[in-house]
């Protein structure tokens, strides 16, 4: 059993809440969440990190969990965070991977944190609102209606987007007592993310992970809805390290083209497209040992962009 909840104090006087999974003496690999999350979104079969040889470490991020809020936060922000975890741990060189709203929060840590940063993945990561960017209707097109609609409360403000979010974590709430699986009902859905969301593991990280991620409100929610509309904080021609940018063909959360823009402007990066997944992937252990695997042991950037079907 890993180690579900530590805490420490960042250098600006808030408290950080992190978990340890894995191999303490492993690879380190610092896993940021998406948008809703938590440092309980992890694989609950823990041993596969042991047996991969990595320490996996989560945290919630600003205002999610038992992490403080970090109000009006941009993106760039949380490379201070993660500085700051690394240091509390221990960590000189690690790698940083995590998906969705997670996504350009991993693109800071490449660009400004070289010295300590020796790879990292993007999976299903959104792309730049507005220029340099994709501009509103190219980003949001292909997008779920539950899902634009809730970019429009962000777009309308912090107030309305804070009403509407404690709306919808109580309905989230609600369906996760019942059912983890109807979690995302009223979204139309890829048949493989409706069979993610049918496996046990999932359900278990969804019955840990939602009440978790608003014990102390909506506040990290809503902070990354409108960190992810404005401008991000730092230039992703400034990434240098090897980063893999992952996406799938049938993913109505953050769409393709999200993809396709990372793929084409984050500098040298590798691409891996999976032509039948959507937002969930399509075999959780698989991947998380082949990103584990680049991640630690390495597999030299050539540019490819490589199409693979979802497993059985």
């Amino acid at each position: 059993m890993g180690e579900p909840l530590r805490t420490f104090e960042t250098p600006d006087g808030r408290t950080l809440a992190f978990a340890v999974w894995g191999d303490p003496d492993g690879f380190p690999i610092l896993a940021l969440h998406g948008t809703p999350g938590c440092r309980l979104m992890r694989w609950p079969r823990e041993e596969l990190y042991a047996d991969l040889g990595v320490c996996s470490v989560t945290h919630d991020r600003a205002g999610y969990g038992r992490s403080d809020r970090n109000r009006g936060r941009r993106v760039v922000d949380e490379v201070a965070d993660v500085r700051a975890l690394a240091d509390e741990l221990g960590f000189d060189r690690f790698a940083v991977n995590g998906g969705s709203g997670g996504g350009p929060h991993v693109l800071a840590c490449a660009a400004l944190l070289p010295d300590r940063v020796v790879r990292a993945i993007c999976d299903v990561g959104v792309a730049p609102f507005g220029a340099p960017g994709l501009e509103q209707d190219a980003w949001l097109a292909g997008m779920d209606p539950e899902n634009v609609k809730e970019f429009g409360w962000a777009l309308a403000g912090e107030d309305v987007l804070t009403r509407e979010l404690r709306a919808l974590q109580q309905q989230v709430e609600e369906r996760t007592r019942v059912d983890p699986s109807t979690i995302l009902q009223d979204f139309d859905m890829s048949e493989s993310d409706r069979a993610e969301l049918a496996r046990p593991e999932v359900a278990q990280i969804l019955r840990e992970s939602t009440f978790e991620w608003a014990v102390n409100g909506v506040g990290g929610w809503v902070d990354d809805e409108l960190a992810v509309l404005q401008p991000w904080g730092f230039d992703l021609a400034d990434i240098s390290v090897p980063v893999l940018v992952r996406y799938g063909m049938t993913d109505v959360l953050v769409p393709p083209a999200h993809g396709e823009w990372l793929a084409a402007n984050v500098p040298g990066c590798i691409v891996k497209i999976n032509d039948a997944a959507g937002h969930l992937g399509a075999d959780p252990e698989h991947e998380i040992a082949e990103n584990a695997r680049w991640l630690s042991a390495g597999i030299e950037p050539d540019g490819s962009h490589t199409h693979f079907p979802a497993r059985n």
